[in-house]
C-alpha cells in the first residue's frame, strides 16, 4: 500500500477507534446509572432531589425522551452517515455520543423490553443518561458540521 494511501486511513481508522471508545463510556455509564434506578427506585417512585429535579423509575418504549419507538432505524442511518467517509475534526465525538446513547437504549429493550428512564424535570418528559448523550450529540454534530461547512467557505 503506497505511503500516502496509508496516511489516509490511519485518521479514518484513529477517529472510529476515538468513537468507539466515548460509544463505550456512554453505554458502560448508561446501563450503571440504569440498573442502579432498576434496584433502587420502585416503578413510578419519585424521588425530588431538588424542586427541579427528580429522580423516577420509568418505562418507555422510545430511543430518545420516549420518541422514535424502535430505535434501529436511527441507529442504522447514524452508522450509515458516519461510515461514509469524511475526514472532519472531531467528528468521532458526536459519532460515538450517539452510537453509545442510541445502543444504550437498544440493550434495555432487548433485556427489559423496555427503556429504563429516570431523570425527571419539570414539564419535560423522564430520561435516562443514553437520551443525554444522543441529544447532546447532535448539538456537537450540528457544530461539527457548521464548522465545516464554514470553514470550506473560506
Amino acid at each position: 500500500m503506497p505511503a500516502a494511501a496509508a496516511t489516509r486511513e490511519r485518521p479514518a481508522a484513529a477517529g472510529w477507534g476515538a468513537a468507539a471508545l466515548v460509544a463505550l463510556a456512554v453505554l458502560a455509564v448508561d446501563q450503571a446509572s440504569k440498573e442502579l434506578v432498576r434496584a433502587d427506585v420502585t416503578p413510578g417512585e419519585v424521588n425530588e432531589l431538588l424542586p427541579f429535579l427528580s429522580i423516577v423509575h420509568v418505562h418507555n418504549r422510545g430511543v430518545a425522551f420516549g420518541a422514535l419507538g424502535g430505535g434501529g432505524a436511527p441507529v442504522l442511518l447514524i452508522v450509515w452517515y458516519f461510515a461514509r467517509p469524511r475526514g472532519l475534526p472531531l467528528l468521532w465525538l458526536p459519532t460515538g455520543m450517539l452510537l453509545g446513547g442510541a445502543v444504550g437504549n437498544i440493550v434495555d429493550r432487548l433485556h427489559q423490553g423496555h427503556v429504563t428512564d429516570f431523570v425527571k424535570l419539570p414539564h419535560w418528559p423522564a430520561f435516562n443518561l443514553a437520551d443525554v448523550a444522543i441529544t447532546v450529540g447532535v448539538v456537537v454534530l450540528v457544530v461539527v458540521l457548521e464548522r465545516h461547512a464554514r470553514a470550506a467557505a473560506t
